[in-house]
């Protein structure tokens, strides 16, 4: 017997387990809002901080925590894997005019009789096609809240109704990076989770359609001032293809995606159309490689953006492409479609796949060294019931985006916490992934000093409070799915064979002997 495994280890007490949990919490805490940097490293100062207090006072042998580490970063394989294929696919649909396609026609049914209405409509297509709701909000957001002035519309509410289709298309979206991590933690597959997520966001996102056309009746008189929305649909129609045939390539992933297939074959037959179209548009397969590589950079609306003040240069770019709008719009749109279009390629992915690989080093961690377990028998003692198991969750979800300050973090530590309860009781895992988005993604642009909190605030320019308000599909949904959830509505257990089978609130007789909570 060697010393590692002489002793047994101890168990820790709920005390310690909170006790090493915030103090990982203020170091992250620190890193956002004291020292403004990536989160990546004190992510493995918390798991190293922890591992110590585990090796040293609990007694756990090293090998146990490193073991459970690499099965945790194991599952998130998954995750990551389709990340890596995300990269090439927002490259290839950027260049071959999906996106651009999916933006142009977003923009033609901006109306001052439905503004609010085609703000959230408009910033929902733009986060499904990009997969950010950071991208929307920094581009087409910024764009709508200059509209929304001559319309006399607060700025708060078309803050507030941007972020709700920002994230929204966020959410749903296959090639969001939240969206991947969430299930890759519950244990399931991305279009499982896709699924699941359209029973709790689909109504709530019919409640929002509906507040904001109310909303919007009061300022259907106002005048639209369309030069910039013209702007930026000519550069688009000068730089890509526009075309509703390029809409064929998000739907084969959609349809795909309806019949059940894997989700990696199922993008990269959005690649493969993408690229086809790129080449019927005479783009070269070494450019496309080089895209899908490293992402795409605009041409036109990039030369067109760094002219800058040269005015002599400015006009020229416009008549060489015959563009006749006013220079200053014209510049002014070309930066916001160079901000958009800028992206996409496997190597933009790694920021996130490490960021990934960082949180589950934490949590499992966290989890190996028995942390996790004992804060989840304390949280799980009043648990009576499977609505009771979702509000668990969800809550978890808020406090980790009140303390870690961080969307990513609140998926990661509570999935790897619940996963193993939802196990235990027969749920299907899209439950838990589900609700770790309900929250976790959703509920992070509404806290001030969270990363999403903070990023919106200061790129849209209305404090976080004030937009809080109208923020509806953000607060709405978490509420919203543990009222359905409490009504047995879209509740899912795990078949004999791991596929979902619908249920109600107590686990079906036919799937065997059902588990107490």
């Amino acid at each position: 017997m060697t010393q590692e495994t002489a002793r047994e280890p101890k168990a820790p007490s709920l005390l310690l387990s909170v006790l090493v949990f915030l103090v990982v919490a203020a170091l992250i805490g620190m890193a956002v809002l004291y020292w403004e940097t990536d989160i990546h490293l004190v992510l493995i100062f918390g798991a190293l901080f922890a591992g110590c207090v585990g090796v040293f006072y609990l007694g756990n042998p090293y090998s146990k925590i490193e073991k459970g580490v690499i099965d945790g970063i194991m599952v998130g394989m998954q995750a990551c894997l389709i990340l890596y294929t995300v990269g090439p696919l927002i490259g290839s649909w950027i260049c071959s005019g999906v996106v651009p396609s999916m933006i142009y026609y977003g923009l033609s049914i901006l109306s001052p009789s439905i503004f609010l209405l085609a703000t959230l409509l408009i910033c929902s297509i733009v986060s499904l096609a990009t997969g950010t709701s950071w991208g929307t909000a920094g581009t087409v957001g910024i764009a709508i809240l200059g509209i929304a002035v001559g319309l006399g519309v607060p700025a708060p509410m078309t803050a507030g109704i941007i972020i709700c289709g920002g994230y929204f298309g966020d959410k749903m979206s296959p090639l969001s990076d939240t969206t991947n991590l969430a299930p890759a933690v519950a244990g399931t597959d991305l279009f499982q989770h896709i699924r699941a997520m359209c029973w709790t966001s689909g109504p709530t996102y019919c409640i929002v359609v509906v507040i904001t056309l109310v909303l919007g009746f009061r300022y259907a008189g106002g005048q639209l001032d369309y030069a910039k929305i013209d702007a930026i649909k000519t550069l688009l129609a000068a730089e890509f293809w526009i075309n509703p045939v390029t809409l064929i390539a998000p739907v084969a992933v959609i349809a795909l995606s309806a019949m059940r297939k894997p989700a990696i074959p199922a993008l990269w037959v959005g690649v493969v159309i993408a690229v086809i179209f790129a080449l019927f548009q005479g783009n070269s397969f070494g450019d496309l490689l080089g895209i899908m590589q490293d992402g795409y950079s605009p041409a036109l609306s990039a030369d067109i953006a760094g002219a800058g003040e040269d005015a002599a240069a400015l006009a020229k770019l416009l008549a060489e492409n015959n563009i006749t709008l006013d220079p200053k719009i014209v510049a002014e749109a070309a930066n916001d479609i160079v901000s958009l279009m800028e992206r996409g390629g496997l190597q933009s992915m790694n920021w996130t796949i490490s960021l990934i690989l960082c949180a589950f080093s934490f949590g499992c961690t966290m989890d190996s060294c028995g942390f996790l377990k004992v804060m989840l028998n304390a949280i799980m003692k009043p648990v009576k019931s499977v609505g009771g198991l979702v509000v668990a969750v969800i809550a978890s979800c808020f406090i980790c985006d009140l303390f870690l300050g961080d969307q990513y973090l609140s998926i990661a530590m509570p999935g790897t916490m619940f996963k193993s309860e939802f196990d235990r009781v027969g749920l299907h895992p899209r439950m838990l992934s589900r609700s770790l988005e309900d929250c976790g993604t959703l509920v992070s642009v509404l806290i001030p000093w969270n990363t999403c909190g903070a990023y919106h605030a200061g790129v849209l320019g209305v404090p976080t409070f004030q937009y809080l308000p109208f923020a509806f599909f953000n607060y709405l949904n978490p509420i919203i799915a543990i009222a359905m959830t409490y009504l047995g509505i879209g509740i899912f257990w795990r078949g004999k064979d791991g596929e979902p089978v619908k249920g109600g609130k107590t686990r079906p007789a036919e799937l065997g002997e059902r588990v107490a909570f």
